[in-house]
């Protein structure tokens, strides 16, 4: 089991840079020592370099690189250059690579529970999700979860509250989701599919054409930042929101659990703090980067922006549940991922409807 951190990641940071840079210094002066250089690879479901997602593993590489003091070497690969977005879980599993950044959702037909570590829909969001995983036993049942695949997991970043998505048509109630050819991954995609819509899973780099061509009525990505890089709403003009589908959504990275064992124990620790650091990056990024990305998207681009009618989200939150519960019910791993995930959901809730969410009501 990797080794929970709970110190302050930058004052870390700086102790482990600090450190190799006074070893650098007494090695100058007392002679040459030859130090090991580790190499690894990583690959996501991203396309290389794009804006958040396919960043926080490049980030991610550069602070371990600097922590070790150039000791551990990690080489990023986009989606497509080694390997397919959605073959990252085998690779690592079986040793091809070391490292991977996905979504833990888009293996829920290897491991139906990994769906919880992503995001449910009506779900937890960025901040109870990260509460849940490093201080509410979340992680640890993450871990179980991969065990038999050889994988350890780790957060590796958080988009918060997605968008609902972008359409051809308004959404003015349930029946204008009735045959609805969308792109949804995950138990979102299960809601959708009980409500007479077709739910579509395809990789990022897809959804533009598959949405301007006709073989997709509607997708939903991210955010504002992600989906204005994609180019969305030049395929469709009406943005609804919440993103009630994703409301938290984590990404991981993942690694091959014998590859990690092999490391020195202080890159062990190296590589934990620097996920942990780019973990909460990503959410940094994603709330400073949507504020300028939806102006853009409204102001410049003539997106049209559409809350979901109050009716159909009642809808499809009743929904939610009963799918949430019967697919938990189908397997016993994820049966006891989903006791655990609704009792930590009902105690942040409790709380938050005294704190975060009486705040927020403040403020409209």
């Amino acid at each position: 089991m990797i080794k929970r951190v709970t110190v302050c990641f930058i004052s870390l940071a700086v102790l482990f840079i600090s450190g190799c840079q006074e070893k650098e210094v007494q090695v100058a002066q007392t002679g040459a020592v030859e130090v090991e250089t580790i190499e690894w690879k990583l690959v996501t479901s991203w396309p290389k370099n794009f804006p958040g997602l396919g960043m926080a593993p490049e980030r991610f590489a550069k602070l371990v690189d600097e922590m070790s003091a150039g000791r551990l070497k990690i080489k990023v690969f986009g989606a497509g250059e080694l390997m397919p977005a959605f073959e990252v879980f085998d690779a690592v599993s079986q040793g091809t690579v070391q490292m991977g950044h996905s979504a833990a959702y888009y293996w829920k037909g290897k491991t139906p529970a990994a769906q919880f570590f992503t995001s449910i829909p009506f779900g937890l969001n960025a901040q109870e999700m990260n509460g849940w995983l490093h201080y509410g036993g979340g992680l640890e049942l993450w871990e179980e979860v991969y065990e038999p695949f050889g994988i350890l997991p780790l957060a590796g970043g958080n988009t918060g509250v997605q968008m609902g998505g972008w359409f051809n048509k308004e959404i003015n109630s349930m029946e204008d989701l009735k045959g609805l050819k969308m792109r949804l991954p995950g138990l979102g995609g299960e809601v959708l599919k009980r409500v007479g819509g077709v739910p579509v899973t395809l990789p990022g780099r897809e959804l533009y054409t598959a949405l301007q061509t006709g073989a997709i009525d509607a997708t939903e990505w991210v955010g504002p930042f992600n989906d204005l890089a994609f180019g969305l709403h030049k395929a469709a003009k009406f943005y609804y929101y919440p993103g009630w589908h994703e409301p938290g959504t984590t990404l991981e990275f993942l690694m091959n659990k014998e590859a990690f064992a092999a490391l020195p124990a202080d890159l062990q620790s190296i590589v934990t703090i620097a996920a942990r650091a780019i973990n909460q990056d990503m959410l940094d990024e994603y709330t400073s980067k949507h504020i300028i990305a939806l102006d853009s998207l409204i102001d410049e681009h003539g997106v049209i922006l559409k809350q979901y009618p109050d009716e159909v989200m009642k809808k499809l939150a009743e929904v939610s549940k009963v799918v949430i519960k019967e697919q938990s019910a189908k397997d016993d791993t994820m049966t006891k991922v989903y006791k655990a995930y609704m009792e930590y959901e009902a105690g942040v809730r409790k709380y938050h409807k005294i704190s975060e969410d009486a705040y927020s009501r403040l403020r409209e």
